[in-house]
């Protein structure tokens, strides 16, 4: 067992940077993430989603997995910078917490997610943006509604993209 541990620690040279694929892979099918979601409302009230191929593919809430040593204020900046090339000013407490398991799942199956509404203070790269058709992974356009091709596991999410206002 400990032969197996000091192998894997070889492949992890800092995990506050976060983990190599195939060992944040493993590590999601013995224990939950913590991570962050970004809910981005525009003026109009529309909320920003971004694309993603992996997990079945669909738009899903841009979000992220809190790092060894990271606070959550931490990464929903560089959630913001990561996936939405920009900075966002995010609200104090969170809106939401919501703990998200998936049984049929073999990894990433179980995650305890921290629903933080943000506001954009710089604006997202013009050639991310896609405006109409089939999106690229990373690609962000705004909706006033959930879309029908919303990643199945932000479906628990519908209620606050059909709203334009948060309570």
């Amino acid at each position: 067992m400990l032969n197996a541990i000091a192998a894997l620690k070889k492949y992890i040279t800092d995990p506050t940077a976060g983990l190599p694929e195939e060992i944040f892979r493993f590590v999601t099918t013995l224990t939950p993430m913590v991570n962050v979601d970004l809910l981005v409302r525009d003026g109009d009230g529309r909320v920003l989603l971004t694309w993603r191929d992996d997990l079945g593919g669909g738009w899903h809430i841009p979000g992220g997995i809190v790092r060894l040593n990271e606070t959550l204020a931490d990464r929903l900046a560089k959630t913001a910078a990561k996936e939405l090339g920009c900075t966002a000013e995010f609200s104090e407490s969170p809106v939401e917490v919501k703990e998200f398991i998936f049984p049929e799942l073999a990894e990433r199956s179980h995650f305890i997610s921290f629903l933080y509404s943000a506001k954009l203070t710089s604006a997202p790269p013009a050639e991310l943006h896609s405006i109409s058709g089939k999106a690229a992974p990373g690609q962000y356009r705004w909706f006033g509604s959930a879309p029908e091709d919303l990643l199945s596991y932000h479906n628990y999410y519908r209620k606050y993209l059909n709203t334009r206002s948060l309570s």
